[in-house]
C-alpha cells in the first residue's frame, strides 16, 4: 500500500458490511486512523479486531445514524480519542422497493428517508465542527446512479439519493463560500456486488418479501462492461476522494458504475442470435 491517508482520521458510518466494509479496510491499510459505526453490533466489532490484528488502527462504535443524540456522543468520542476528524465518509443506508408508489407504505417512507438522507443530514451537521478546527478534510456522501436515474420500483430510494446529491452539492458551495477548506462529493455505485441485494423488502407493504436478485445476472443484461461491481472497487473511488490526489476536487459526482449511467450496448454475442 502507498499509505495515501497516512495521519487522517476517518468516520465511515454503515462501516460492518458490504461497500462501508470495504472503505474502512482500505483507508486502515491506507494509513488512516478509521472510526466505523454501524447498527449491526456483530460485525461491526470482528471487522475492527480483525484489522487491529493485521496492524491498523480501527475502531467501533455502535451508532444509529438517525439518532442525533448519537450523532452528537459519536463526534465527541472522536474528539475525545483522537483530536481531529479528515474524512467523513456518510456511507449508510437501506434499500426498500415495492411493486408501485401506490404500495409503498408512509411507514417504510419515513424510515428509508431517515436512514438515507436525515442520517446525512445529520453526519455533516455535527462533523463539520470538529473537521472545521483544523483546516479542512474530506466528506464523502455515498448516493447512488438511482440518485441521477429513475427506477421503476425505487422510487422512495431514489428520492433520498438524489437528495443527498444536491445536498452534497450545496454543503460544498457552503463550505467554499466560508472558506474552510473542506471538500465535499457524492460517490454514486451502479450495480455492486454486496449484501444489500437480498435485504431490499419488496411486494406490497408489510408483505415481509425479500427478492431473489442476483445481482450478477441483473449486471449482465443491464451493465456495458457485464458484470457486477465490488465493493472493493467503490472504496477505491472513496479512497481517491479523501486522499490529497483530489485536493481540487468538489461539488461534484464520482459515478462507478460500469458504464450504465452512460448508456446501453448490444454485444455482439446477443446480436449475432
Amino acid at each position: 500500500m502507498s499509505a495515501q491517508v497516512q495521519g487522517k482520521v476517518a468516520l465511515v458510518t454503515g462501516g460492518a458490511s458490504g461497500i462501508g466494509a470495504a472503505i474502512v479496510e482500505l483507508l486502515a491499510h491506507e494509513g488512516a486512523t478509521v472510526v466505523a459505526t454501524d447498527i449491526d453490533e456483530s460485525n461491526g466489532p470482528k471487522l475492527a479486531a480483525r484489522l487491529k490484528r493485521a496492524g491498523c488502527d480501527v475502531s467501533f462504535l455502535l451508532q444509529d445514524v438517525t439518532s442525533e443524540e448519537r450523532w452528537i456522543e459519536v463526534v465527541a468520542e472522536i474528539g475525545k480519542r483522537h483530536g481531529r476528524l479528515d474524512v467523513m465518509v456518510s456511507n449508510a443506508g437501506i434499500s426498500i422497493g415495492v411493486p408501485s408508489i401506490v404500495d409503498m407504505s408512509l411507514q417504510d417512507w419515513r424510515r428509508q428517508t431517515a436512514i438515507n438522507l436525515d442520517g446525512v443530514f445529520l453526519s455533516v451537521k455535527h462533523s463539520l465542527p470538529l473537521m472545521r478546527k483544523h483546516g479542512g478534510g474530506s466528506i464523502i456522501v455515498m448516493s447512488s446512479i438511482l440518485g441521477l436515474r429513475g427506477s421503476a420500483s425505487l422510487a422512495g430510494y431514489c428520492a433520498t439519493k438524489g437528495g443527498v446529491r444536491l445536498f452534497a452539492k450545496a454543503i460544498a458551495m457552503d463550505c467554499a463560500q466560508v472558506g474552510d477548506g473542506i471538500r465535499v462529493n457524492s460517490v454514486h455505485p451502479g450495480i455492486i456486488d454486496t449484501p444489500i441485494w437480498g435485504k431490499t423488502p419488496t411486494g406490497a407493504a408489510g408483505a415481509g418479501q425479500n427478492a431473489p436478485i442476483d445481482p450478477e445476472e441483473r449486471a449482465r443484461i443491464a451493465v456495458p462492461l457485464g458484470r457486477a461491481g465490488q465493493a472493493n472497487e467503490i472504496a477505491q473511488g472513496v479512497l481517491y476522494l479523501a486522499s490529497d490526489a483530489s485536493r481540487y476536487v468538489t461539488g461534484t459526482e464520482l459515478v462507478i458504475d460500469g458504464g450504465t449511467n452512460a448508456g446501453g450496448v448490444v454485444r455482439a454475442q446477443a446480436a449475432s442470435r
